[in-house]
Order: C-alpha cells, then structure tokens, then sequence
C-alpha cells in the first residue's frame, strides 16, 4: 500500500450496558510493540476492571502479519473478533482497540457481548480523526556542496525529506521518500547531475 490512515489522536467513549461499564480506548500505535504497550498502558489504569479486551491493526490494514486480538476471559469469540472487525471494517492501519469491562453482576449472554464490545468500538471510531500516512523509504546519496540546493528542491517536488546530513569532503545525505516517487526521483536526479548521482539502498 503506498497510504493508509492512522489515528490522528486517542479516543474514549464509555457506556453502561445492564449494570456493566465498557470504556473503549482507540489510540495510533505503530508496530505491534506499540499496541502491547498501550494495551498494558490501559491494564495498568483500570486494574480493578473484570476484563480489559483488545485488538490491533499494527501496521498497514492489509498486512495480516500485524493483526491481534483477545477475549481476555470473555467466552471466545465475544471480544476480541468483533473489535478487530470494526477496525478492519474503517480500512485504518496502526491502531489499537482496548475495551475495559467492570462486571454489573447481569450476564449479556454471547450475542449481548459482541454487540456491547463491537458496538464501543463503533462508537469511538465515528469520534475519530484520522490522518494519511504515506510511509517513506530511505537511501544514501553523496554530493558535492554545489549540488545541495538542487537535491533539496527536487526531494520538494516529490515529497522527499533529508533525515540525515554529514559534512566532509563531499556531503553524505541520509534522504527518505514515498516508495512509488522512486523511479521517478531517481531519472530526474540523474539529469541534473549529468548521471553522477544515484540513490543508494541504506546499508543493513
């Protein structure tokens, strides 16, 4: 995917449902180590809560390799599916879902709680702003100081940004840009400095 929306800042929405509190927590995090940290974030301000459910898209919405999700002592299946399914129904990448339950003491029965955990999820992502992100790719480029101010107006012209500079001799650039701009950059790149200049793949 070249973009996708992430939440542009956390939401909460709360509800009582037959004497049972649900708290819905959707925040931006971006890869899975984010979403067990705010998941465990959550756990740690509502300690006394029954259960504290999630779910997480961590990373483009089409990568199922960064989905997750539980029940947390919910009957299986009540919980942690119908949050991921609301959020992979809005299309949003790198966020996370918790819903924190305190136990009214009346039991909603499986399709009570599907409809409660769901329905939260719901109700905060129609409160959520969103933001596009197009994720960049970085390279290595050196130059001379002469041809600095060209690299910087073309890296404009195509969305580009310097992340890293090193003056020496000759400047070494640490430069980031959307993937699909590439090609691209690289055939203009070439023409303004006669073929003297190519974006290099960041070494592992």
């Amino acid at each position: 995917m070249d973009s996708w929306l992430v939440p542009a800042e956390p939401v909460s929405v709360s509800e009582e449902i037959k004497k049972s509190r649900f708290i819905t927590f959707i925040a931006h995090t971006d890869g899975v180590a984010a979403a067990k940290a705010f998941v465990e974030d959550i756990r740690a301000q509502h300690p006394d809560a029954r259960h504290h459910c999630w779910a997480w898209v961590a990373g483009a919405p089409n990568d199922s390799q960064q989905l997750g999700f539980s029940d947390d002592g919910e009957p299986a299946g009540t919980a942690g599916k119908p949050i991921l399914a609301q959020l992979m129904g809005r299309g949003i990448g790198e966020v996370t879902a918790v819903v924190v339950r305190y136990y009214g003491g009346v039991k909603l029965g499986t399709g009570g709680l599907v409809k409660a955990y769901g329905g939260g999820v719901q109700l905060a992502l129609n409160q959520l702003s969103t933001v596009l992100k197009v994720p960049l790719t970085e390279y290595t480029l050196r130059c001379d100081y002469a041809q600095l101010a060209g690299i910087e107006a073309l890296l404009k012209q195509f969305d580009g940004i310097i992340v890293h500079s090193e003056f020496q001799a000759a400047i070494r650039l640490k430069v980031a840009l959307p993937e699909k701009y590439q090609a691209d950059f690289s055939l203009r790149l070439k023409d303004f400095s006669r073929g003297s200049l190519h974006l290099l793949p960041i070494e592992e």
